[in-house]
């Protein structure tokens, strides 16, 4: 932690950075006369907003003002207006750029004396990026033809056979663990057949229609592993290549995020992350800290996806965006809409980059 005493509007200025935290403490104190300016606007606004019997609003006196409400009010709403003002001016001599409202604590403000204030916050990251073009065209696209084996597709078939299998004894009346076993254990012969009844039954033309199909989504599916696959490894190494500094809070916010998930996970299965809890025998801080790495690679990675697509100006489509905030709003009635669409715009502006990353390295 180091710490160095800087000249502003203010007096007495200390600014401390916390080279762990990546945070900003800012001591400083508003001179008394300043803080009388700041009073006397203060007293200005509440009159002009105040309804008082016997007054029109705006018009009381200001002998009247000072009853009602009194000196300690008028002084706290002086001195929030007075750091409102003065602590901008201080971050932008000292060159630091925050990415959060600040948490400002006061002394009590007294007439005749100066205001001491401190006040934290994160401060903005700081990123390097390295050759990110040069390492998309290091990882490209598998140039061969991905293809489904013949064992491959057998394979998924007997799985889907003995999967019948268990449906079929749970049907019949037997407990769902039980039948999952002795499904398990069924000789291949023993299995219930996919024939064109089985196929048409679940909305196929035949059961070759069905093998079609089921081929095509396997071809689909070791298609979305192999882009996975490259797309992490893409990602690790930007990661590796990257110098940044960010603030503490950044982590906080993904722990935040996979504990909202985490919580819609275990509501959607029936049952509450405190059931969850009890059952593992863990606390919410336990887990807090089993994610902090994983955190803190998720709050990484989300600052090299946005630094690049500051520098390439990438943004998603603005109507596919729409669309996907309307969708959001039937899932969550309640949530806010602003938030929601900030979360979901930070989502595809990702996918957004991650593509131009993928179609750089073709």
């Amino acid at each position: 932690m180091s710490e160095e005493k800087k000249g502003s509007s203010a007096t007495n200025v200390q600014v401390t950075k916390d080279a762990d935290t990546w945070e900003v403490l800012v001591k400083a104190e508003i001179p008394a006369e300043a803080l009388a300016h700041y009073r006397t606007g203060a007293l200005k606004e509440i009159q002009r907003d105040a309804s008082l019997d016997g007054f029109r609003k705006g018009h009381a006196p200001e002998s009247e003002i000072l009853r009602i409400y009194g000196e300690t009010a008028i002084l706290r709403h002086a001195a929030e207006h007075a750091i409102q003002h003065e602590l901008p001016e201080i971050l932008a001599k000292e060159n630091l750029p925050i990415i959060e409202t600040p948490r400002v604590t006061t002394e009590a403000p007294v007439i005749g004396k100066p205001l001491v204030f401190t006040a934290r916050a994160a401060l903005a990251p700081k990123i390097e990026l390295p050759d990110y073009k040069a390492i998309a065209k290091k990882n490209p696209a598998p140039k061969e033809e991905v293809t489904v084996s013949d064992t491959e597709h057998e394979h998924a078939m007997t799985h889907l056979k003995r999967e019948r299998a268990r449906i079929e004894k749970v049907e019949a009346g037997k407990p769902p663990a039980e039948a999952a076993e002795e499904s398990r254990k069924m000789e291949e012969k023993d299995l219930p057949a996919l024939d064109d009844e089985f196929a048409k039954s679940i909305g196929y033309e035949s059961i070759a229609h069905f093998n079609t199909v089921v081929r095509e989504n396997m071809k689909t599916e070791k298609e979305r592993q192999l882009a996975d696959v490259r797309r992490q490894t893409i990602l690790e190494e930007l990661s590796k290549g990257t110098k940044a500094s960010y603030p503490a809070i950044l982590r906080e916010y993904e722990l935040d995020d996979m504990e909202a998930r985490l919580k819609d996970d275990l509501v959607r299965a029936g049952t509450t992350i405190e059931a969850y809890l009890a059952q593992v025998k863990k606390t919410r801080d336990d887990l807090r800290k089993e994610w902090k790495d994983a955190a803190d690679k998720r709050a990484r990675i989300r600052l090299i996806l946005t630094e690049i697509g500051r520098k390439e100006n990438v943004e998603p489509d603005e109507e596919a965006l729409k669309n996907e905030v309307e969708q959001a709003k039937k899932q969550y009635p309640q949530a806010d809409v602003q938030i929601l669409r900030t979360h979901i715009a930070h989502a595809m502006r990702n996918e957004a980059v991650l593509k131009f990353l993928e179609k750089s390295g073709v």
